[in-house]
């Protein structure tokens, strides 16, 4: 066992290393130029349209708001609490910065995602839609680029059962639970498995459903504890910006006060950990934006990409601020236990039951959004006839993950969640000029529209 953990190690080490980071970041940075930076000059026209009504003939499963709720319950999860602690104990302050940067480029990356899901997904059997990158790398790339479409869809499978949907967050949810209130890991997975299992059997509408309710509430809660404590030290925060920007360039001791965690840890920290946090580019939450009831592909493109701005510039930013603040950020604490101790810092009794809970929240609902997820993998790779039994053996995975340690599990999903990252790149990167394309038609009707407005009015 000892042996084989440390090869998934190895191999993490390798799939996660600056190669990976380099083509994440590069596809982010190539999009935005290309879009001419519509991702960061038109966010108020993308929040316009979770509140605008497609047509009624408009084809999908579920509205635009529900699937990005479905998409932001797999990325809101443990990473906002724990992976950000992590970068910041192990790289510094400034890792947030870096963070900053992967996230509005990443921006350009999800958008990207959302606008091939819509043009490229299919209707199944069942009469429900059905995409994200095995689709727009077959229909988009064309047939020849079919094994690259499989590789994704079984990586997919995999991460569902064995990574960060199932056994992961049970896992994660167990341990909260446990600890805050002595309930036994073997009562929470029968419990979690009876759930999610209300949920995930009855299909996307469903889980949307579910998700458009615990995602806001569980937001709530979070950025509601963040931000008591952020304005009880109001003072310190032209502090903690000035740290977080002078860290990201000159360096700055870091977890056990080791001297001076370099720019490059920094930097690397940062951009891997904002790119665990939100997604972008590892080719999910495509899947859920298929669904969205809409008949123009760069609507909901627009819409998607209010994911990476909501999981990374808002939340994890607020738990940034908050670990800094409270001025635990190099204590040598790391991961949740870090958080925790900012959050017992800066609101002295209730603070560790907000953390118990987020986790319990944000643990539940990505159990939610990867069942999807790996649904639609599934589905892909055997048809609609493989999605109950594949359903019953993510529950199991579920109750397994609640009871069992995950060491070896967390190496083989941090390696096949990589995997998952580079068929959808290439298909970003391949099908760029259809996303190029179609933006500036949605935008020059835009301008068309308003200008006949305007004669109208006249």
């Amino acid at each position: 066992m000892g042996s084989l953990q440390e090869f998934f190690s190895g191999m993490s080490s390798l799939v996660w290393g600056p190669p990976m980071l380099i083509l994440l970041l590069g596809t982010g940075i190539y999009l935005t130029i290309k879009l001419r930076g519509v991702t960061l000059t038109k966010i108020p026209h993308a929040i316009s349209l979770i509140f605008t009504k497609d047509k009624d003939t408009s084809e999908g499963d579920v509205s635009a708001f529900e699937a990005l709720a479905t998409a932001l319950s797999s990325t809101i999860g443990t990473g906002n609490i724990a992976g950000v602690a992590t970068a910041i104990a192990v790289g510094g302050p400034g890792a947030a910065f870096w963070m900053w940067m992967a996230a509005l480029v990443g921006m350009a990356t999800k958008f990207a995602e959302g606008v091939l899901a819509v043009k490229y997904r299919v209707k199944n059997k069942a009469g429900e839609m059905a995409g994200g990158p095995m689709y727009y790398i077959q229909e988009g790339l064309g047939e020849k680029w079919k094994p690259l479409s499989i590789f994704f869809a079984a990586c997919g499978v995999m991460v569902a059962w064995l990574g960060i949907g199932a056994t992961v967050q049970a896992n994660s949810m167990a341990d909260a639970l446990n600890a805050n209130f002595g309930i036994k890991p073997l009562y929470t997975g029968i419990v979690l498995s009876i759930l999610v299992g209300a949920v995930v059997l009855g299909g996307i509408k469903r889980i949307a459903k579910v998700a458009s309710k615990i995602v806001p509430l569980m937001s709530v809660i979070y950025i509601g504890g963040t931000l008591y404590i952020i304005l009880s030290h109001i003072g310190q925060l032209p502090a903690a910006v000035a740290l977080i920007i002078d860290s990201a360039f000159n360096g700055q001791a870091a977890i056990g006060g080791f001297a001076g965690a370099g720019v490059m840890l920094a930097l690397r920290k940062g951009i891997s950990r904002g790119i665990f946090s939100n997604e972008a580019g590892l080719g999910s939450a495509p899947i859920a934006h298929a669904a969205a009831k809409t008949d123009n592909p760069v609507r909901q493109g627009l819409i998607a990409m209010l994911g990476t701005l909501i999981d990374t510039i808002i939340i994890c930013s607020l738990t940034t601020l908050t670990i800094i603040m409270t001025g635990v950020w190099n204590n040598g604490m790391t991961g949740a236990a870090l958080t925790t101790e900012a959050f017992n810092v800066g609101m002295p009794g209730p603070g560790g039951l907000v953390i118990a809970i987020g986790i319990i929240f944000f643990a539940f609902s990505t159990t939610l959004g990867w069942c999807y997820y790996g649904e639609k993998c599934i589905e892909y790779l055997l048809g609609t006839k493989a999605v109950i039994p594949y359903k019953f053996i993510y529950i199991l995975c579920i109750l397994m993950g609640a009871t069992v340690k995950l060491e070896l599990i967390w190496a083989i999903s941090d390696v096949v969640n990589g995997l998952m990252a580079f068929p959808n790149l290439v298909a970003l990167l391949g099908l760029s000029g259809v996303v190029i394309s179609m933006t500036k038609d949605y935008f020059n009707n835009i301008n068309i529209e308003k200008s006949e407005e305007v004669k109208t009015i006249a």
